[in-house]
């Protein structure tokens, strides 16, 4: 069983970070990948789900402020890399937590606009500007394994959307879950070795 630091739940706010049951995860399929979508608001919600109203929202949020670009590019726009997780909205690369802070303060922390960095396609937020040149050195280091995608879903071949507050650490890499349950089963299960061998064929179904 891969042994790491223990993850903690938070949120970018002061309240509880929802939960998400296996049952009630939106999907969508994209090319031969399937993408599962259960990050931060994005739940089914009978026949219609709120995912689909999100990102339709997203859409037309786009198109008011007149085709805003930059870290308010949505999810699926042209150039916004699919092989980092993105929040669906803004851009921002897994939905705004500061990578740097699972390591140095072991639990997610919000990064913030004012502490910004491009890298590998798509926008980082950090939560102080440390933060940030700690992650410009050595991005590799920081950036969550599999581009933030649930590492459990990846071991199984699918890229899943995380909630960002269920973390693991091991052996010095990221990993990030869509629940605890699953979180439990890649570490009593398949752990690391078999996410990595799935990963670049995962990998190859989503834009660059």
């Amino acid at each position: 069983m891969p042994q790491g630091n223990e993850g903690s739940r938070g949120s970018l706010e002061k309240g509880d970070a929802p939960e998400w049951g296996e049952d009630r995860v939106p999907e969508m399929i994209s090319s031969p990948i399937r993408i599962s979508l259960c990050g931060p608001m994005l739940r089914s919600e009978g026949k219609v789900s709120l995912a689909r109203r999100f990102l339709t929202l997203g859409g037309i949020l786009v198109a008011a402020l007149g085709g805003v670009g930059g870290p308010f590019a949505t999810w699926a726009a042209d150039g916004v890399s699919e092989r980092i997780v993105t929040d669906p909205l803004s851009g921002i690369a897994i939905f705004g937590y500061d990578p740097v802070g699972y390591f140095l303060y072991a639990r997610p922390a919000a990064g913030v606009a004012a502490h910004e960095l491009p890298w590998a396609g798509v926008v980082w937020r950090f939560e102080s500007e440390a933060n940030r040149e700690a992650f410009r050195r050595a991005p590799e280091v920081f950036a969550p394994a599999y581009g933030g995608y649930d590492a459990e879903g990846i071991a199984r071949g699918a890229a899943t959307m995380p909630d960002p507050t269920v973390f693991q650490v091991i052996d010095g890499r990221l990993f990030l879950f869509r629940s605890e349950a699953a979180k439990q089963r890649f570490l009593a299960e398949s752990g690391p070795p078999a996410a990595d061998a799935e990963w670049p064929k995962v990998a190859a179904g989503l834009r660059p």
